[in-house]
């Protein structure tokens, strides 16, 4: 590990190396401007130029695609995700539909004694699990993926979110069974670990641990942009572009936005797990009520409309001359968004749900199934409905947040301000808990200490209020690419030891209908 933690800041040595690369270009940006005032570079575009070739590669290589026709092409990684998901559902004889009972008992403690190991409840680490997933995918994404592929691919989204309910059981239950609970009474889990402690049993100790090393370098990066540039820029647009709003000084001073974001956030997260469960538990079931309330007062006003719409999902979904590529590409389309929303797969949940409570790994594989379930099944297709019920999907100058936008105002005229505040909580939920996921990585990779802990919090509030500030083009291409990346080891991962996890599954159902295991009230 010594050596590994040299290499790594040498890693680190050359990305700022890369960084002052990126200034240089601004700083020759400044003088080619003074040389020629008809050239306008901003720093914004200097950062895209330096990182351009870099994210261009990797997104070229972790989106590699196939084609299936002339008009179709699949991406690797899709086939990776989705594939493992239904081999996992087999597998483990489909426990994302027959665990459903027991992930409720679970939430509501039935199987947790008190004095169990781990920090947070396991509402608490769906919670958190949940705030990072559900966001700006959930209002833009489906509008997108409908857009492109017609409301067939509604259907597909929703049959690959239950499928995904079985990644999500596997990766969170080995993420508790090999985590490592300190003397201080923390926790730390996730494919660090288990890839690590796992891989090691079984003699594969160089790979697995060149394996966790990889996940962790990617969930870092992916933490600070993705779960954290990204959303504060987005939410920083829709709240300049509100009226009253945009005749402010915020127009020209977003990062004043992103400064009292971070304020926030760094508030919360300095608190570790436990501040952050205790915001994310109150916050994810705001955002529920709020946006699946909203979703349902449109579609309970066209309820004379839900028919028609069902029977466009239906057809759509086999129907050989639907737009993007027919059948294919519609189930593509439908396919990526359920895996791009829910992440399962990914490995980034099973770092909060290792936090929990319980002396029983495969209790939070049950809880944890139920994350894809209200991500893509519910909100996703509540999203859905909304635009096919209004048929704004068919608007050709909007974009995927005002398709969504416009759907819900054919009825709620004013909902463009709920859905302001809805982004913004979604992306508040999103980054304090991918500084979580971006924090344990740190920490395996450089140490756990209390200033590394804090080196890496005050890195990532920086970082939000750069990126409410900047345009992210090249930024979010890198960042996408690097999520994605993460389940390259991961699902390897989840290969290798899913035979753990249906051992552990057999045994606890075994003890629960023989009634060997203790329950509380």
């Amino acid at each position: 590990m010594h050596s590994l933690r040299i290499n790594l800041v040498s890693i680190f040595c050359l990305f700022t190396a890369f960084s002052l690369h990126a200034q240089d270009l601004n700083g020759k940006a400044e003088e080619a401007e003074q040389i020629d005032e008809n050239v306008e570079r901003t720093f914004d575009e200097a950062v895209d130029e330096a990182i351009g070739p870099v994210a261009d590669f990797v997104d070229a290589i972790i989106f590699y695609s196939v084609p299936l026709n002339k008009d179709v092409e699949i991406p690797l990684i899709l086939i990776w995700l989705v594939g493992g998901a239904i081999i996992f559902t087999f597998y483990l004889k489909f426990v994302n539909l027959t665990g459903f009972k027991h992930a409720f008992h679970i939430i509501k403690g039935k199987y947790t004694h008190k004095d169990d190991p781990g920090e947070v409840t396991h509402f608490q680490a769906l919670a958190t699990a949940l705030s990072g997933t559900v966001g700006l995918g959930n209002i833009a994404g489906v509008a997108i993926a409908i857009s492109l592929g017609g409301p067939g691919a509604t259907f597909w989204m929703v049959l690959t979110g239950i499928f995904s309910m079985t990644s999500k059981f596997v990766e969170c239950t080995l993420g508790v069974k090999f985590r490592d609970v300190h003397a201080d009474g923390s926790v730390s889990g996730g494919p660090m670990y288990y890839l690590t402690k796992g891989f090691s049993a079984r003699g594969w100790g160089r790979t697995g641990k060149f394996l966790a090393a990889f996940f962790a370098v990617m969930c870092v990066c992916a933490s600070m942009a993705s779960g954290n540039m990204f959303q504060i820029n987005q939410a920083a647009q829709q709240f300049i572009g509100l009226p009253y709003v945009n005749e402010s000084f915020l127009v020209d001073s977003a990062w004043v936005f992103g400064l009292f974001i971070a304020i926030c956030v760094a508030v919360v997260i300095i608190g570790g797990i436990k501040s952050i469960a205790k915001v994310t538990e109150k916050i994810v079931p705001m955002m529920a009520i709020l946006y699946v309330g909203a979703a349902l007062v449109v579609i309970l006003v066209n309820w004379h409309q839900i028919p028609q719409a069902m029977g466009d999902i239906f057809r759509g979904a086999f129907d050989r001359t639907s737009i993007a590529g027919g059948l294919v590409g519609v189930m593509i389309m439908g396919m990526r968004r359920a895996a791009f929303s829910n992440e399962a797969g990914v490995g980034s949940a099973s770092i909060a749900h290792s936090a929990v409570k319980t002396s029983e790994p495969v209790t939070e594989g049950f809880v944890a199934s139920l994350e894809p379930f209200v991500d893509t099944v519910v909100v996703c297709t509540m999203t859905a409905l909304v635009i096919i019920i209004s048929d704004t999907y068919k608007l050709e100058s909007a974009d995927g947040i005002q398709i969504t936008s416009a759907g819900f105002a054919t009825v709620i005229d004013w909902f463009p301000y709920v859905l302001s505040f809805a982004v913004i909580l979604f992306a508040f939920s999103t980054m304090i808990s991918w500084s979580y996921y971006g924090l344990k990585s740190w920490t395996f990779l450089f140490g756990k200490s209390n200033f590394s802990e804090l080196s890496y919090k005050f890195i990532f509030c920086c970082f939000i209020v750069i990126g409410a500030s900047i345009s992210l083009n090249k930024v979010v291409i890198l960042s996408d690419a690097m999520i994605f990346a993460m389940s390259i080891p991961n699902l390897f991962g989840l290969y290798i030891l899913a035979p753990l996890v249906k051992r552990d599954m057999e045994s606890f159902l075994t003890r629960v209908e023989k009634g060997k295991i203790e329950t509380f009230d």
